[in-house]
């Protein structure tokens, strides 16, 4: 099992095309309400980002930047242009009709791809919610995959043909996948406890991944050591360290995420979905999905897909448990 892709895929990250800006001299815009995460990639030309208290970070063609938070930013032609609050309506206009929002005077100096991920909110273990504040890829990192799908962008937006919106956010999905890969393989020390430092760790990815293909086994903390070949105490050590929960609570957690998939995605019965992730008895599985999520199954189900039908009407269709990259 590829275990971050089957966390992507169950946690339903899809990336959506939020605008593509043409600047020119002397601009400024404020980013805020934004929907998940937000990512910009420069393709031409630079631009300034700034966030609340920090210094402002210097974009260069082919650097890419992830907020995973969705925090409120600025994108500016310099640290002291004069910075307006982003008229979310007229982009959501400009999106739709397949143009690009404009900002600045004179000839077009910069172009910029902003984006946003979002993720199911039935999940609770979020690949997104375990990076810093700002992920900030240079171009002139080095060899990588990254700068390649950059430039596609560029082409495409450049020459936008049929169906570019379809390779648009194709290319999206398939950015961030890249940028995990790039951030890892830097391996940056401020990141202490978060579930991407399982990737490096030979044993504890090991277990993980065991949890994954059978969530369902009666498993202890004894058994999946025996699995991973190490002690009981270096499992727990390892795992605490790496993850911040014990081997126990991270099963909880990864089965009520299977399971509140299934209540809301499919039709079958409780006793069925009990035994799908681990509980003998129907009683013990509704003891636990309501401590975990704060009501019975039945009431979850019925809550859960009322709240993806009304954002299937303003978000092309519902979360699945598959829609992932």
């Amino acid at each position: 099992m590829d275990l971050l892709a089957n966390v992507l895929a169950v946690s339903g990250v899809r990336g959506t095309i939020g605008a593509r800006v043409e600047a020119g001299e002397s601009w400024g815009v404020w980013w805020t309400g934004i929907p998940g995460a937000a990512f910009h990639a420069v393709t031409a030309g630079i631009a300034w980002l700034g966030l609340p208290g920090q210094p402002p970070l210097k974009l260069m063609p082919g650097d890419v930047v992830l907020l995973p938070t969705g925090t409120e930013h600025s994108l500016a032609s310099d640290p002291g242009a004069v910075v307006r609050p982003c008229d979310h309506a007229a982009a959501e206009r400009v999106r739709a009709d397949g143009k690009v929002l404009r900002f600045g005077t004179g000839q077009v100096q910069t172009h910029i791809l902003c984006a946003s991920y979002e993720h199911d909110p039935a999940v609770s273990l979020q690949i997104l919610n375990s990076l810093p504040e700002i992920v900030h890829i240079r171009a002139d990192y080095g060899a990588s995959c990254l700068s390649d799908t950059v430039r596609l962008l560029a082409r495409e937006l450049a020459h936008p043909q049929i169906a570019t919106a379809v390779i648009l956010d194709s290319l999206v999905d398939i950015l961030l996948v890249q940028l995990l890969r790039v951030w890892l393989a830097a391996k940056p020390a401020s990141v202490e406890v978060s579930w991407l430092n399982v990737i490096g760790d030979p044993f504890i990815s090991k277990a993980i991944t065991k949890l994954h293909e059978d969530p369902a086994r009666n498993w202890t903390t004894e058994t999946l050591a025996a699995e991973v070949a190490v002690s009981r105490a270096t499992l727990s050590r390892r795992f605490a360290a790496v993850v911040g929960q014990t081997p126990g609570d991270y099963l909880t957690q990864w089965r009520m995420d299977l399971a509140a998939l299934r209540l809301r995605d499919t039709d079958e019965d409780l006793e069925t979905i009990a035994c799908a992730v681990g509980y003998t008895s129907v009683y013990a599985f509704s003891r636990a999905f309501s401590r975990a999520r704060s009501q019975p199954p039945g009431r979850y189900r019925i809550a859960s897909r009322t709240q993806a039908h009304n954002g299937s009407c303003t978000q092309d269709g519902g979360y699945s448990a598959i829609s992932g990259i």
